[in-house]
């Protein structure tokens, strides 16, 4: 059946023109017409982000970043290298030398006590220097129980039975551990026992290492030994010292006052010396032996002396305050004996 209504009824007429809708893509094959609107830029786009701010008169442009870095870089002035400094600390470095020399003559068979007396003293001149420069927590406490292993030390090195660094090695790790329970009973010091571990263990280690020395002594051929190593060392320091005084070239660290001429005038000129010496000594020293003993205790002592004073420039560029003038100086020498001393008894057991 046909409706009653005619099928035109009720329905839009089509328009004469296409069909209103999106706008047709681009023919399969053709590209896309290009953008009829002004190219838009980075600059376009933070313009319309907001408003650019006048530069008001006067004041200076934007800056590249290359300008920026050049400007954050800060230009460090190098430390001043004071002679009159450098002179007095050859001259502390020649005396400890000559002493501790001289006090090894002294050492023989039953007659050991006036050796260990001077060894103790320079063991408390290291105490007084280490602590007073490091400053770790309960300073006092740390000072005390070093001095009580240094004596403690000497008097095993003289009366143990059988000359060895066995015992010495307990003393060093007991009065390590007895300096830190010490520190760990204050509430206040508690907080900087981790980051002054390594200055506790140096110092209980330092005093210790003076200790070889007396061991060395009842060692055949020890004493000589003591006598290259240790004229060596002093050597070596005095004449870092001198050189740099006169000539602190070329500066190893504009913060450190030291100069790689005297680092290294004075490991071989205390090479030198040592040869010298092995030229007089008896058997079974030769200039060949002794220079190469030598060489290790110059160089071990002045670089110990040159690493005291990175460790000071250290702490100052860390903001702390500076510690008494003459501990901070004399912990340089003191030092480099300190290490030069188990050098020596590790060159006489290897190479003699």
């Amino acid at each position: 059946m046909f409706p009653s209504t005619s099928p035109e009824a009720g329905r839009e007429s089509w328009p004469a023109g296409p069909h209103p809708g999106p706008a047709a893509a681009p023919t399969r094959g053709q590209p896309p017409a290009p953008p009829t609107g002004p190219a838009t830029t980075d600059g376009d786009r933070r313009d319309r982000n907001g408003p650019r701010r006048a530069r008001r008169a006067g004041e200076p442009a934007r800056r590249s970043e290359d300008e920026i870095d050049e400007v954050e870089e800060e230009v460090i002035p190098p430390v001043e290298v004071r002679r009159q400094l450098a002179l007095t600390i050859a001259g502390f470095a020649a005396l400890l030398g000559v002493g501790l020399v001289l006090g090894a003559q002294t050492s023989g068979p039953g007659h050991r006590l006036p050796f260990a007396f001077i060894i103790f003293g320079v063991q408390l001149l290291f105490v007084l220097a280490w602590t007073m420069a490091m400053r770790p927590p309960a300073l006092l406490v740390v000072a005390g129980i070093s001095a009580v292993v240094a004596a403690l030390a000497d008097v095993t090195a003289v009366q143990t039975d059988v000359a060895g660094l066995a015992p010495l090695g307990y003393l060093a790790v007991g009065g390590f551990l007895a300096a830190v329970l010490g520190q760990l009973v204050r509430r206040v010091d508690r907080v900087r026992v981790t980051d002054s571990l390594g200055a506790t263990l140096l110092i209980v280690v330092g005093v210790v290492a003076f200790g070889t020395l007396i061991v060395l002594s009842r060692i055949p051929a020890g004493t000589q030994a003591i006598t290259v190593c240790l004229t060596a060392s002093g050597v070596a320091l005095t004449v870092a010292r001198l050189t740099d005084a006169v000539l602190p070239w070329p500066r190893l660290a504009p913060q450190v006052p030291r100069g790689a001429a005297g680092v290294v005038a004075g490991a071989m000129v205390g090479t030198l010396t040592s040869a010298l010496l092995g030229s007089y000594l008896v058997a079974p020293f030769t200039p060949t032996r002794a220079a190469v003993i030598g060489l290790v205790a110059a160089v071990t002592a002045v670089l110990s002396d040159l690493a005291v004073g990175y460790a000071e420039a250290g702490r100052l560029m860390a903001g702390e305050p500076p510690t008494m003038w003459v501990a901070r100086h004399m912990q340089g020498p003191l030092g480099g004996f300190a290490l030069a001393a188990p050098a020596a008894y590790a060159m006489c057991m290897l190479f003699l």
